[in-house]
């Protein structure tokens, strides 16, 4: 049997594991409310960091990445159904599935980079294994065209139009659906968890994401700085964006190549307490949450 259930993001998803520990054979992560989720909990974070309370910070960012990562690995098929806005954790929430049924009116993006933070419940080593894994399976393969598709989407905070733009940008699968009539949403994404089943379902485990090395840092930092000589990114734009680039490329590397999937998760888990350390993230989140509206500082 599969089970649609609706809660926020961390308590759906450690609600969902639960009901596979249970005895569910799959699980459907959504809700009917009017968006599918606008994000984490942003006042938790500001008042941490402004607690100075770093070690804090670090388990919760720990605590989603956990989630994220069992969601995949569950013994069951875990189908999220994104609809309306799936911002930030909303959007990681929605690809930690095994499958996504997508309505097509779905804004989804990973906008982290408008609140002075990047994505750090797994979204960074998503965008990887999603964009960057299958264009590295084909040997020698120029990777800094694809990298460029993907820090883009990251550090200028790029939210869909639809589900079908979604797709091109990388937060919906080639193999993940897409549903018309919002209200067969549910529906559909509880047949296509019966399907997978039927099928002889195996669970996702971890593995090694391609990391690109110093080479292709370089290549986006001088893209990165161009954008602030011509006036377009701001001191603080820069400090994000260059952490962004860090993380997606695996760092300093010396050379590319394959790491574990923690190896980047540690990164994006670093790269968001460091950036957690600025008064202008703060400011950032402060004017997010009183006005609703990103502040350029």
């Amino acid at each position: 049997k599969a089970n649609a259930i609706d809660a926020d993001i961390v308590a759906m998803g450690w609600k969902a594991l639960e009901h596979l520990e249970r005895g569910y054979d799959g699980l459907v992560i959504g809700n009917q409310g009017e968006h599918f989720s606008a994000g984490a909990n942003l006042f938790l974070i500001a008042m941490l960091a402004q607690q100075q309370d770093w070690a804090q910070i670090h388990s919760t960012v720990r605590e989603l990445q956990n989630l994220f990562q069992a969601l995949r690995a569950a013994p069951g098929p875990v189908i999220t159904a994104p609809f309306g806005m799936a911002l930030g954790g909303g959007a990681e929430m929605a690809m930690a599935s095994t499958r996504t049924v997508a309505h097509a009116e779905l804004y989804i993006g990973l906008v982290e980079m408008g609140v002075g933070l990047l994505p750090a419940g797994t979204g960074c080593k998503e965008m990887l294994r999603r964009m960057i894994n299958p264009v590295m399976q084909t040997p020698n393969a120029d990777v800094l065209p694809h990298m460029q598709q993907v820090f883009e989407a990251l550090a200028l905070a790029k939210v869909s139009e639809s589900a079908k733009q979604a797709r091109a940008l990388g937060f919906l699968r080639p193999t993940d659906r897409i549903v018309l009539n919002k209200d067969f949403l549910l529906a559909e994404a509880k047949r296509e968890a019966l399907h997978l089943l039927a099928s002889g379902y195996a669970p996702q485990h971890a593995g090694q994401v391609w990391a690109a090395g110093r080479d292709t840092l370089a290549a986006l930092r001088i893209g990165v700085y161009s954008m602030h000589e011509a006036g377009y990114a701001t001191d603080h734009d820069v400090l994000i964006a260059d952490k962004i680039a860090h993380v997606l490329c695996g760092g300093d590397l010396s050379e590319p190549g394959w790491v574990p999937e923690q190896y980047i998760l540690d990164l994006e888990r670093e790269a968001f307490v460091e950036l957690c350390h600025e008064p202008k993230t703060i400011e950032r989140i402060m004017h997010m949450l009183q006005f609703n509206k990103p502040l350029r500082n």
